[in-house]
């Protein structure tokens, strides 16, 4: 019975309209539709990966050789299984235009691809035409050249046309075409070079695919329609077991996008629930608002005989319509933004994005919106129990008392749910735990901050120090009287300030972490594919030039660790990088200068035992490998089982010559390499010692560290605009709070205003006043929000990235000159009515 007359109550008060909700909804739809939009542009990525998998990897199947091509009886089993098999060989080399000291050279990711490429999806090329075409040769120039297509980024640089010739080791290539878009550019993954394409076969003669270089080959399959992949893919397993083989299919076609994706998705629905805490503040302020305007109402019900439950119930239906309101266009926008940004998002992506609302997401949204709403506004529901019959005569105060133990276990429930649900839905739950003490912890900064601001600001108001300075004292005693205008705007303000002040720490330290510090330490090239024959020549070069200060070389295979302890490599390892792809190995008679052991013995000189492996601690401790332990490493298709007999320091942040693996040198005899070098030279010797090398060495490939650098932080670069847009949205949502703080004082500004004008201060003095407290507040939030995010952002440098931390003054400054610049924004938009203001009227009406 109660619930249907609280019901009628409830309808009637919500005919009066919803002016004093609408920084509840706008709070609200801000929030979900942040998170809504984040994971529906996830869904989106998500279907277009699963939809269009076979043109993501280039076939239905794929199988990957390292460093050598199938054999006869390899590409037989094929054969037999497939439709169709397309060859594709992989690899970096340098490109050459030019003879010389008049030559330019570039790094290139090199692709060779048969008549069959690409099985699935076009490659577009400009100007248009077939693939095959444009890398055949070209029959009526001399010398018959083959052709090839590029990448714009590299034609630019190279100042090249269609109609060029280039050379890729010591064969002449003819440059038919740009290529514009590479089908199966989302499986290749990251590169350090652009891409160029030619036939395989015109690569017999370049002298770059020799025994012991680094590539790799892709055999593509096209499978017949109902192929059981499940079936195929066990079968493969067994056919090239311990032939250090991988498979992948169309149902994961681009793992690594997928992988990133669902990474950065994550993160940014957790940065999206830290604006849905920010909206929070703004509700439960809406909702206290909004109930001490009708204690006067609450007392009447009381007075009328109505129980605090039912009181409750009236004011909990209001809210929980409103909540589903402000959801629902938080879902709307959530759900239509995704769409109507489609084609810009696409472009930015080398793979498909699916286009239509995706149910999961949505709810998601809407999950985290009601329980939102729900916990900020159960605490000031609950009061309304408290309010008594006297309220209606005096002002008892009792609106303010601690809510029943029931709702505090509700509160801590709605937490724990909130919480909860965040870490499932994430699938990073130990991030999403993290990110949620974070906001608890911020937010209990801010309310510290808050208390302490107000204490300061109460005992500086009365200082002798600021007799004369009547506005600033004016503004003083009004951020420290009783009014909670400061913890409002701190709160709303302060958290959302907070989240981009951490994201400002992270990426300005990733920044200088990468463009500062490495390249202080890291080396000038890296030199790959260089033939054991060469090495004299190669060593004689750099050791007669006075600018190179220092070579390191070593020699290197690469390797797939298959079994830890014979059991498979990915049941004890799971996930961790060291065996989710191939690994560089190396080896030496002795212990090199440079390199020191943390447990274990290294083996003796010209050792010819079994096989023993030397293994980088850090990663071994985090593997939870142990002195002693077995593992299998398959290197050129042949395993090797070796035993782990020492663990030795590797420093990989230097970017210099590190290995996960070095084994004794008799484990490897007979395996074909080549070696690895680095070299340490001052800025004027770069270009003769790369010019020299390349036309002595036509095979060497060159890897310039700074132009891998500009690589990565083009990588960073989406990684922090991404992240600055989620938390511009969480600063948007704080200042939509902050907007509805200062609404809500404004009548209290205007008998404010009147009292000062009466006493006699001018309008300019009490404008003053009012700007100087807006300046204060958003200077404390700034304060508060650059320690908070000062601490973040050394927690995920130091324990995340394991990196050093160096605290950026430039970002501090911008966050608290924009919380400065956002409470004189909203102070002084709500400031002009109290300032028009005539005293007589105001003062009357208070009678």
């Amino acid at each position: 019975m109660s619930l249907a007359i609280a019901a009628r109550i409830a309808r009637r008060e919500l005919r009066g309209g919803l002016a004093g909700f609408r920084i509840f909804l706008l709070c609200l739809a801000l929030g979900v539709g942040a998170i809504a939009a984040v994971g529906s542009v996830r869904a989106a990525i998500e279907a277009g990966l699963r939809d269009q998998g076979a043109v993501l990897l280039g076939g239905d199947s794929e199988l990957e050789f390292t460093y050598r091509f199938a054999d006869a009886e390899e590409k037989a089993w094929m054969a037999s299984h497939a439709l169709a098999v397309a060859e594709i060989v992989d690899f970096r080399s340098m490109v050459t235009v030019g003879t010389g000291d008049q030559s330019e050279r570039a790094l290139t990711q090199v692709k060779g691809v048969d008549g069959l490429y690409p099985l699935y999806g076009e490659a577009r090329l400009d100007p248009p035409g077939p693939l095959d075409q444009a890398l055949a040769p070209d029959l009526s120039g001399p010398g018959g050249l083959p052709g090839a297509v590029m990448d714009r980024v590299l034609v630019d640089r190279l100042g090249l046309k269609p109609g060029d010739v280039f050379r890729l080791g010591v064969q002449d290539f003819r440059l038919s075409a740009i290529l514009t878009r590479e089908p199966d550019s989302a499986a290749a993954g990251f590169s350090l070079g652009p891409r160029t394409i030619v036939t395989t076969a015109a690569l017999a003669g370049s002298q770059l695919l020799q025994p012991g270089t680094l590539y790799e080959t892709r055999y593509r399959l096209t499978l017949a329609p109902g192929t059981d992949l499940v079936a195929l893919q066990a079968e493969a397993e067994v056919f090239f077991k311990d032939k250090g083989v991988r498979w992948r299919d169309r149902r994961s076609g681009a793992p690594g996008v997928e992988r990133f994706v669902d990474r950065i998705g994550a993160f940014l629905v957790l940065v999206g629930l830290a604006g849905l805490a920010v909206g929070g503040v703004g509700v439960s302020a809406s909702v206290r608002a909004y109930l001490e305007a009708k204690i006067g109402v609450i007392a009447v019900l009381k007075t009328l005989g109505a129980e605090g439950r039912t009181i409750f119930l009236v004011y909990f239906l209001q809210i929980g319509a409103l909540t589903l309101l402000g959801v629902g266009l938080g879902l709307v926008i959530g759900g239509v933004a995704p769409l109507l940004f489609a084609p810009l998002i696409e472009a930015r992506l080398p793979i498909p994005v699916g286009r239509a609302l995706y149910p999961g997401p949505l709810a998601e949204a809407a999950l985290y919106g009601v329980l939102t709403a729900v916990l900020f506004t159960l605490w000031p529901l609950a009061r309304t129990e408290r309010v008594r019959a006297a309220a209606l005569f005096r002002d008892t105060g009792e609106a303010r008392l601690l809510p029943r133990p029931l709702f505090l276990l509700l509160t801590a429930g709605l937490i724990v749910a909130l919480v909860g649900s965040a870490a499932w839905f994430s699938g990073v739950a130990r991030l999403a735990l993290w990110s949620a003490a974070g906001i608890a912890g911020a937010l209990a900064i801010l309310v510290l901050a808050a208390f302490a601001l107000r204490r300061l600001a109460r005992r500086a108001a009365r200082a002798r120090g600021l007799r004369g300075w009547t506005a600033l004292r004016m503004a003083l005693g009004a951020v420290g009287g009783p009014r909670e205008e400061a913890a409002s705007v701190i709160l709303s303000l302060g958290l959302g300030l907070s989240v981009l002040a951490a994201v400002g720490q992270i990426d300005a330290n990733l920044r200088a972490s990468i463009a500062r510090d490495l390249p202080a330490r890291a080396p000038t090239y890296f030199f790959v594919d260089i033939q054991k024959d060469q090495m004299p020549g190669y060593q004689a070069r750099l050791a007669s030039d006075p600018g190179v200060s220092k070579v390191e070389s070593a020699p290197m295979l690469r390797g797939v660790i298959t079994q830890i302890n014979g059991r498979p490599a990915r049941e004890v390892a799971h996930d961790h990088w060291v065996v989710t792809g191939d690994r560089g190995v190396t080896y030496s008679d002795t212990l090199p200068p440079n390199v020191s052991l943390t447990a274990g013995t290294w083996w003796p000189k010209d050792y010819t035992g079994p096989a023993q492996i030397s293994f980088a601690a850090e990663e071994a401790d985090e593997i939870g490998l142990k002195l002693g332990d077995t593992m299998v490493v398959n290197i050129l298709g042949r395993d090797i089982a070796a035993t782990i007999t020492s663990f030795r320091q590797v420093d990989f942040s230097t970017a210099g010559i590190g290995f996960v693996l070095s084994m004794n040198p008799s484990a490897l005899d007979g395996a074909p390499h080549t070696f690895i070098s680095t070299v340490y030279a001052a800025p004027q010797a770069e270009a003769a010692i790369l010019r020299d090398l390349a036309n002595a060495y036509p095979n060497i490939t060159a890897i310039r560290v700074r132009d891998a650098i500009e690589r990565v932080t083009e990588a960073l670069n989406g990684i922090a605009a991404a992240t600055s847009y989620a938390a511009g949205a969480t600063l948007l949502t704080g200042f939509v709070v902050l907007i509805g703080a200062a609404a809500a004082g404004e009548r209290a500004r205007i008998f404010e205003a009147a009292v000062l004008k009466t006493l006699g201060a001018t309008r300019w003095r009490i404008l003053l006043s009012f700007a100087l407290r807006a300046g204060l507040l958003g200077a404390a939030a700034g304060v508060v929000a650059v320690v908070a995010g000062g601490l973040a952002g050394w927690g995920v440098m130091r324990f995340v990235m394991e990196a050093d931390y160096h605290f950026e003054w430039l970002s501090a400054v911008g966050i608290v000159s924009g919380g400065v610049a956002a409470t004189l924004l909203a102070g002084m938009v709500f400031a002009w009515r109290p300032l028009a203001a005539r005293p007589a009227q105001v003062l009357r009406s208070r009678e």
